[in-house]
């Protein structure tokens, strides 16, 4: 094993070094929301080793080659708290080095856990046998816009007893309330305070067991309730549950670690407490976030990528609308090739959905193949309700995108229409050319790095720290695709 893993660092040197507005012109709130971007963007880069914030691409070149996609970001970082719960070490296996990692290894260090690397690429060592409560100023300090905290509180309370969460950020794509797990964590116990810095937990009486029904099957939520749940007594019945693969993967976690945790029909999954943990020795499940990135790049781009490591059972609802737009792949062992065929791309109407149905997370990376398809197409939004403000970079390249912020009517609809819901309407085909644009939010970030390998021309995409959040070397990545693009480091 090598040293511990130090997080600390990159951060102190970048809040002495970035320039936030401070003049006596109170700068508007559109201008604080933009030096916080910055700001949090250059932290998250850093902590990965970039170490410029912008990247200069010449579009209209089709990337082409191989990639690898490690493990998935949502169960990666989910999968580092829950070993929290073990009495001795777990060992993770095909960790990505994204910056999401990186805070969650330093909000474990807060806690007493030693991290430290093994041997194999991607391979973490995590020690929990010193767990202790750490300052509330450093949980803040060092979270900054993760929500990942509300996930210590399950395994802090079981562990210490009280678990602290400060104001919560995370991508800038609608409201995304904590009421969910606050609210599951009451039923287990917990008794909650909130204060200015943030909300403090405490369980006088311990965790016990509860029934609990989500209003919506929240993966947040449902990763509260399994990671407390399993040491909580008695037995839990959570009812309406997310059931994605990453889901599924941390039940896995979670049940070598000694855990009871059956699922059952109609998104039923039920815990039975037990008395205490080991640790775990697991393998990350792909990032299929990332692979549906790269395919609709490769899609747009009129290119031809293989991205190895995926898997096509968890990528079946994408890989049916990749081949209705018109795309092509093709299923290996070891990953799956992606391509454009040629010809003309097809317009379709997606709804997003919690899984089994069409992730949000992949209708921005497609929204910009779709600026490329013949026709009308239509994306429903049942989610999240503010994921189309990445398309006004698109419109400024040359797309015809309009949005539709109460959503639109239609005549079939496989999923209920939720009051927040929007829309976008896609009429194509439209060529893109390139522009200076900026980074918004993770998703929305990496449909701007596509939009710009798809223009005709230059374009300058800044606060590119955001997209290590959730995309494991996308520079180098880009450079085995042969994209044309500069970077100074």
């Amino acid at each position: 094993m090598t040293d511990a893993v130090n997080t600390s660092d990159t951060d102190r040197v970048l809040e002495e070094a970035v320039d936030v507005p401070t003049d006596a012109l109170k700068p508007s709130p559109e201008e604080q929301d933009a030096a916080g971007r910055k700001l949090d963007a250059q932290k998250a880069g850093a902590r990965v080793g970039l170490t410029s914030d912008e990247i200069i691409i010449n579009g209209g070149r089709p990337l082409k080659g191989r990639i690898e996609v490690r493990g998935a970001k949502n169960l990666a970082t989910k999968a580092m708290v829950a070993a929290l719960l073990g009495k001795t070490p777990s060992v993770l296996r095909n960790v990505p080095n994204i910056s999401d990692v990186r805070v969650v290894a330093g909000l474990l260090a807060l806690h007493g856990v030693l991290i430290t690397r093994g041997e194999e690429a991607g391979e973490w060592r995590l020690d929990p046998s010193n767990v202790e409560m750490a300052h509330k100023a450093d949980i803040d300090a060092h979270a900054g816009s993760s929500r990942i905290p509300i996930l210590f509180c399950g395994p802090l309370l079981h562990r210490l007893g009280e678990a602290f969460i400060p104001d919560l950020g995370g991508c800038r794509i609608g409201d995304r309330p904590i009421d969910f797990h606050l609210d599951a964590l009451r039923e287990f116990g917990a008794v909650i305070e909130k204060l200015p810095s943030g909300i403090s937990l405490t369980a006088p009486n311990g965790l016990k067991g509860a029934n609990i029904e989500l209003p919506y099957p929240s993966v947040g939520a449902t990763e509260q309730v399994l990671l407390t749940a399993v040491l909580a007594e008695g037995q839990t019945e959570l009812r309406n549950a997310a059931i994605e693969p990453e889901i599924v993967d941390l039940i896995c976690i979670l049940q070598k670690m000694g855990a009871i945790i059956s699922m059952e029909p109609n998104r039923v999954i039920f815990i039975e407490g037990v008395e205490e943990l080991r640790g775990y020795n697991h393998r990350a499940i792909f990032d299929r976030n990332e692979a549906a990135s790269w395919a609709a790049a490769a899609l747009a781009t009129k290119g031809d990528v293989f991205v190895g490591g995926v898997k096509q059972e968890e990528m079946m609802t994408f890989l049916n609308v990749f081949r209705k737009v018109g795309g092509d792949f093709d299923v290996h062992d070891d990953g799956i090739r992606f391509w454009h065929p040629g010809g003309d791309l097809k317009p379709v109407t997606i709804e997003t959905d919690v899984h089994p149905g069409f992730m949000t997370d992949w209708q921005q990376p497609l929204v910009v193949a779709l600026t490329q398809a013949q026709g009308v197409s239509t994306i429903h939004e049942t989610v999240y309700e503010n994921r189309f403000g990445f398309t006004d970079a698109l419109n400024q390249m040359g797309a015809n995108i309009v949005v539709h912020k109460d959503g639109l009517a239609a005549d079939e609809r496989r999923v209920m229409r939720r009051e927040f819901e929007q829309a976008a309407v896609i009429t194509g085909p439209t060529p893109l050319t390139g522009a200076d644009i900026e980074v918004p939010d993770l998703r929305g970030g990496f449909s701007h790095l596509i939009a710009a390998l798809t223009a005709e021309g230059q374009s300058k995409v800044t606060n590119l720290g955001i997209i290590s959040r959730g995309y494991e070397n996308f520079i180098e990545k880009l450079h085995l695709l042969g994209a044309d693009f500069v970077y100074e480091s």
